[in-house]
């Protein structure tokens, strides 16, 4: 009798547990990972549609709300239980500065981090998809890249050409302090003028991505996995080291 009870108490927990993981899915777009034979605690984050900013995107957006996932990212920083984390993008870019500081605080965290760029990460979804620990990209992902831009009235004195450069300037620095490509070589990308009929810049599929050194290597989510889970066992190898 008491085995059955504690088989029933095993299988409600079970089933909460798993509801929970759906609802957290279906509400934030995030879900950790650990049913795995690593005993690892992986922390699933997507970052698809629009980056909203300090203004609403709209109803009929799909968005990426950067002040629900900045303190998500404090709180897995300052986790011991999660050992890792998984950046999905299929975003269309959106607000430099909600884009930067999601890729700021992503690049700071202490603990392994792995991007897959699927569908694409285009404008500022650039720098996030760079500010992990390894990143990844799908054969027919896209990543386009392209100046600084602004809506909205502009004002046509120098001081605004300044602050575009300075914008630009950031966001340029950021992705070439987090990956394999030249500053020389971004900024002539960004600048192509033969590739987009009504743009200025380029568009980059998964193996160019790659060749350029923006993004580390091709391959899919089992491949994205399987690095994470590398990284967090070279983490932990490092800290048994320190504190031996």
């Amino acid at each position: 009798m008491a085995q059955q009870n504690e088989e029933k108490k095993e299988n409600h927990d079970e089933l909460d547990n798993k509801k929970y993981k759906d609802e957290k899915i279906e509400k934030e777009s995030q879900v950790t990972l650990d049913e795995n034979n690593s005993n690892h605690k992986i922390h699933l984050i997507t970052i698809v549609g629009e980056i909203e900013g300090h203004e609403n995107a709209g109803n009929q957006s799909k968005v990426t709300k950067y002040e629900l996932l900045l303190p998500q990212l404090a709180s897995i920083e300052d986790s011991d239980e999660i050992d890792g984390v998984l950046l999905l993008l299929n975003t269309m870019g959106g607000d430099v500065e909600a884009g930067l500081a999601i890729a700021e605080m992503v690049a700071s965290l202490s603990k392994p981090t792995v991007s897959l760029v699927l569908g694409g990460s285009h404008s500022i979804g650039v720098p996030i998809a760079v500010s992990t620990d390894y990143s990844f990209i799908v054969p027919t992902g896209t990543m386009v890249v392209h100046p600084v831009r602004m809506n909205g009235m502009v004002i046509g004195v120098p001081q605004t050409f300044n602050y575009f450069r300075d914008v630009q300037n950031r966001i340029t620095g950021f992705v070439c302090t987090h990956c394999g490509i030249s500053k020389e070589r971004y900024e002539e990308l960004m600048m192509e003028t033969e590739v987009l009929t009504k743009d200025v810049g380029s568009v980059l599929e998964g193996e160019e991505a790659v060749k350029e050194g923006i993004i580390n290597e091709m391959g899919g989510i089992s491949q994205a996995v399987a690095k994470l889970h590398e990284l967090i066992n070279n983490d932990s190898k490092k800290s048994s080291k320190k504190m031996k």
